[in-house]
């Protein structure tokens, strides 16, 4: 076991660093390169954090930096952070993302006190994957609310306050029955173990609770994950704020905000609730397919980049789902894959489309049409971004899907069948975006110039990141599937180890 000061110190960093740049404010060319050095540093940290990660704490499916301060014992607040594999990956995400986010970010919008949310906004969330406390995850779960909704509202576009105002009330209202499952929970693991109220996750993952119980549990903490996911019918939020945030605000919201719901589905909802996984499966399974159809469908007949990028996310937050509720190691274990190739290939299309925005001032394909022989490059990497969410083989995109449906197929063949036209919905629009946009007439007259160098050292790596998930994804999985084990174990006993 390694000590926890290793992950006190990514919950620092950004802190500190949101910190000196709003002392910082007078001064936007030093609060700008300060802020992307706390960034870079704290992608450091990350990385030697999972340098150290335990390889026999992984093969054990333990956590590793654990540690437990209780801060309050009436309330049953603690400092309790820990790290497995499906959290130590999801802190690599969040940490790349806001680098690369906060780097690409080359308009007006420079401030100082956008980049200080931004790191805030980073902060929270790598707070909410250390977090081995119900009570300190749902602390940071929601305090990402907060920078998320100044970013959009204050630096967005015409529309941001009204899309900025829809975010914050659909997610903080979702997430009171979430307050009450919580609360409840701990107080009825104190009832059966005695002492003081404890919302620690390894205690509560032992709570004896009745099917009913079980049932309403899970369905207070879904509501706000589904929400914060989003997961159909709860996605409204999302095409209006995707479509006015500025670049850096939409890459972070899409690609790691996202996962929280995700990651909370898996970790919490249904890892604390094992009697509630017969009746809620059908129910789960049966959204994860609408929503994979539902966001194709939808996403093929849009005309306009952003929303582009949010139904094909509806649509992988499906898969995601699916994978998780399929009972299967194998389903989710693809879909932790999944939910760090989709970020992944979220980031860059967000700073892909800023660099649309900044050339054409729209990422409408009406505006962006006929770019194929004047911006070849950055094609090339729109096209990459396409094929990881198509599932071409020989991208990261493939490997999750085929994890997923592979996992699912086993389980529940009829969702997975219907979930698997989903694949072609992918091509479909993405295919048809792609010709509208890069293959059509082009302007007579205007030449735009192609990626720029820093453009280009921005995308490489999520090209080389998505590729490396294709073709060698055995890194990652050998650091999830001991966790996933562990889950899947401990929410279904007779386990599905397909």
């Amino acid at each position: 076991m390694h000590s926890s000061w290793w992950v006190s110190a990514l919950l620092l960093v950004p802190l500190v660093g949101a910190g000196a740049v709003a002392a910082l404010r007078h001064h936007s060319l030093v609060a700008r390169r300060f802020a992307l050095a706390s960034a870079g540093l704290e992608m450091i940290l990350a990385i030697v954090v999972a340098l150290l990660y335990n390889a026999h704490v992984a093969q054990a499916s333990t956590f590793d930096f654990a540690t437990r301060w209780v801060v309050s014992a009436p309330l049953g607040l603690a400092y309790d952070v820990a790290l497995d594999g499906i959290s130590l990956t999801l802190v690599l995400l969040s940490c790349f993302v806001a680098l690369v986010a906060m780097t690409s970010d080359r308009t007006s919008r420079r401030e100082p006190a956008y980049l200080a949310w931004q790191l805030l906004s980073l902060d929270f969330s790598v707070g909410a994957f250390v977090a081995h406390d119900l009570l300190l995850f749902f602390i940071f779960f929601e305090l990402v609310l907060v920078p998320s909704y100044f970013m959009v509202a204050q630096w967005g576009g015409a529309s941001a306050p009204r899309a900025a105002m829809k975010f914050f009330l659909f997610t903080f209202a979702g997430s009171a029955p979430a307050l009450v499952a919580v609360i409840y929970l701990g107080v009825l693991h104190q009832h059966q173990a005695g002492g003081a109220l404890n919302f620690d996750y390894s205690a509560l993952s032992a709570t004896v609770m009745s099917a009913t119980q079980a049932v309403w549990i899970f369905a207070g903490l879904a509501l706000a994950f589904a929400v914060k996911a989003p997961l159909w019918p709860l996605h409204s939020w999302s095409p209006p704020t995707y479509g006015e945030a500025p670049v850096a605000a939409g890459a972070q919201l899409a690609a790691t905000l996202s996962k929280l719901g995700t990651y909370g589905f898996l970790r919490f909802a249904l890892a604390l609730t094992p009697l509630a996984v017969k009746s809620v499966t059908p129910v789960m399974l049966t959204l994860a397919v609408v929503a994979i159809l539902y966001g194709s469908l939808v996403a093929a007949v849009t005309r306009d980049l952003r929303r582009l990028a949010v139904f094909s996310s509806v649509a992988q937050m499906g898969f995601i789902t699916l994978g998780i509720f399929s009972g299967s190691q194998l389903g989710v274990t693809g879909a932790v894959v999944l939910m760090v190739v989709h970020g992944v290939g979220t980031l860059g299309l967000f700073v892909l489309i800023g660099a649309l925005e900044r050339r054409r001032g729209s990422a409408r394909l009406d505006d962006v049409r006929g770019l194929q022989g004047t911006m070849p490059v950055l094609s090339g990497f729109v096209t990459v971004v396409a094929f990881t969410t198509m599932g071409v083989p020989g991208l990261g995109g493939f490997v999750g899907e085929f994890l997923i449906l592979l996992g699912a197929f086993g389980v529940h063949p009829a969702y997975a069948a219907l979930a698997t036209l989903g694949t072609v919905g992918a091509a479909l629009y993405w295919l048809w975006a792609y010709q509208r946009a890069f293959h059509g007439p082009r302007d007579v007259g205007e030449e735009l110039s192609d990626a720029t160098s820093s453009e280009r050292i921005l995308l490489w790596p999520v090209v080389v990141l998505v590729v490396a998930l294709g073709v060698v994804p055995a890194p990652l999985l050998s650091r999830v599937a001991p966790s996933v084990q562990q889950i899947v174990t401990h929410v279904t006993p007779t386990g599905v180890s397909r």
